[in-house]
């Protein structure tokens, strides 16, 4: 409330019924309670004077211990000067505090001992708000208790469990001097000696493989017991065929039963081959009758298109016989402008007839697409194999033509190079065979023979001499002996060879194999009986 207009406001150095500020004494902490200790009687002062004026509201119970403070008049000019009071004894009260902390932490730096905090019921705070707080006293924390003894837990069982490996520290372990030289040596020693290994029988191969020509004409000798008869069987050999206890036909684990077995039908290799039967060839009449009546129907249907409306007409066809008359007028007053007119015509229809032709022409990898497609087709159908006997392949351009014709036919093999004969073995489709027998029984001039280029010099030189075109002194050979002879051709069941590629083979025993690898070695013998006749 405001003070009435005739009453004058109290002086502040305390003149009324508020109470008095204690004077700041030249001790700091004495200041600091003082103020805390008038700032407490006014509180409780204010509250008491609170609750007597609140309706029906009961006076809060007295703490122990705490005085019981006379309630103030309730009048505007102790009210205000309280406020006055407070303010003054919050500044005070900072600024003790701040001293305080000031002068312990100066003392903390000068000696080694720990300061002694400051209590907190001196620095606490005062509350100078005009309401009052009604919130209930915190309570103090519970000290925790002390921790209880650790209790013996029944189901711990401190012994090692069987099978499971305790963990050890491990301790540093220096390598020994010369450990890895040791390690490097004896890798050095077992790279030598497998080099020594490969050397020798490489020398085994050339020395004893040459003289077996017989090699590839031997047949291997049955099984002891067929495959389709091993589940009949108790042992593997057909003498126990006399013991009925061995034979598995009549018993229970036999593979014989009353079931029929209908194994899946499966095309024969025949019919892969199948040609399909082409219609019959009409004759040139039949072929331009036929043409002049399609030609006639969908000129029929064009024109009842126009008549519909559905088509523009198309513009009149002028040529320089019909020129006259189809222009008319035109022609007669200006026939130089109406014949440049239908000389561009006539171009413009050349053109777009070389234009379409063209648009109808398949691309370079379009070609090359189909043609591969038509291979597949052709291969798929029956695989064939053909091999070739050649003298010497010692000019270059015979063994590029064998190299690339190969690949462009899409065909797989292989070609051997030796001193005594040259071999050729390809595989794939009928057509591509047939293709590459015109090649090298026809097309290839085998005695043809020239100087190397510069290219196919620098090649040459890490050649051996006999598949070099020219003679140690620098002369061209002579090829005139030199022959293709076709050793063999049939059809295969698969697939030999994966790619197509060639080897270089000094002797008779690294042929065969290179060739065994494949189950070729045969048709190098073939190839040596079919030079010696």
């Amino acid at each position: 409330m405001m003070p009435a207009t005739g009453d004058k406001r109290p002086h502040p150095g305390g003149h009324g019924d508020a109470v008095k500020r204690a004077k700041p004494s030249g001790d700091p902490v004495a200041a600091a309670k003082a103020a805390a200790k008038a700032k407490a009687e006014e509180i409780r002062a204010r509250l008491a004077a609170t609750q007597s004026q609140s309706n029906g509201a009961s006076p809060s119970p007295r703490q122990p211990g705490t005085p019981v403070a006379t309630p103030a008049p309730a009048s505007a000019p102790a009210s205000s000067s309280a406020k006055l009071d407070a303010m003054k004894a919050k500044m005070a009260a900072l600024q003790a505090r701040s001293k305080i902390n000031s002068k312990i932490e100066a003392s903390a730096a000068a000696s080694p001992e720990p300061a002694r905090p400051v209590p907190a019921s001196d620095t606490r705070r005062p509350d100078l708000g005009a309401a009052v707080d009604r919130r209930a006293p915190t309570k103090p924390k519970a000290s925790a208790p002390p921790p209880a003894e650790e209790k013996k837990n029944p189901y711990f069982d401190p012994k090692p469990v069987p099978g499971v490996k305790q963990r050890v520290s491990r301790g540093l372990l220096f390598n020994s001097r010369g450990k890895y030289l040791e390690q490097a040596s004896k890798l050095r020693a077992q790279n030598r000696l497998e080099e020594i290994k490969k050397t020798l029988a490489l020398q085994a191969r050339r020395a004893g493989l040459d003289e077996n020509s017989e090699r590839g004409f031997l047949v291997q000798p049955p099984p002891d017991v067929e495959w389709w008869d091993e589940g009949l069987l108790d042992e593997k050999t057909y003498d126990c065929l006399e013991d009925a206890s061995k034979v598995k036909i009549d018993g229970d684990d036999s593979i014989i039963t009353i079931y029929v077995q209908h194994p899946a039908l499966s095309k024969a290799p025949q019919d892969k081959r199948y040609i399909e039967v082409k219609p019959m060839f009409l004759t040139a009449k039949e072929q331009s009758k036929l043409r002049r009546m399609r030609r006639a129907e969908d000129l029929k249907e064009h024109q009842a298109k126009i008549r519909l409306g559905l088509e523009p007409p198309p513009p009149p066809k002028v040529k320089r016989g019909n020129m006259m008359r189809v222009m008319g007028e035109q022609a007669i007053a200006d026939p130089t402008a109406v014949e440049m007119l239908v000389e561009s015509q006539i171009a413009q229809r050349h053109e777009d007839h070389v234009k379409a032709n063209e648009e109808r022409k398949l691309s370079k990898d379009q070609r090359h697409a189909k043609l591969e497609a038509n291979q597949q087709k052709d291969a798929a159908k029956a695989l064939f194999m053909a091999c070739f006997r050649i003298g010497t392949l010692a000019y270059g351009k015979h063994r590029y033509q064998i190299d690339q014709n190969a690949k462009q036919l899409a065909l797989t093999g292989i070609t051997i190079f030796n001193p005594k004969m040259c071999l050729v073995i390809v595989e794939g489709g009928i057509h591509s065979i047939t293709r590459y027998k015109k090649l090298m029984l026809q097309r290839i001039n085998w005695q043809e023979n020239a100087l190397p280029t510069p290219i196919q010099a620098e090649k040459q030189a890490t050649e051996p001499s006999w598949l070099r075109s020219v003679t140690e002194t620098g002369d061209v050979k002579d090829h005139s002996h030199n022959t293709c002879v076709l050793v063999f051709e049939g059809e295969l069941k698969q697939r030999n060879f994966k790619f197509w590629g060639s080897k270089m083979c000094e002797t008779d025993g690294e042929a065969r194999q290179v060739l065994s690898r494949s189950k070729m070695d045969s048709m190098w013998a073939l190839a040596l009986a079919k030079g010696s006749e």
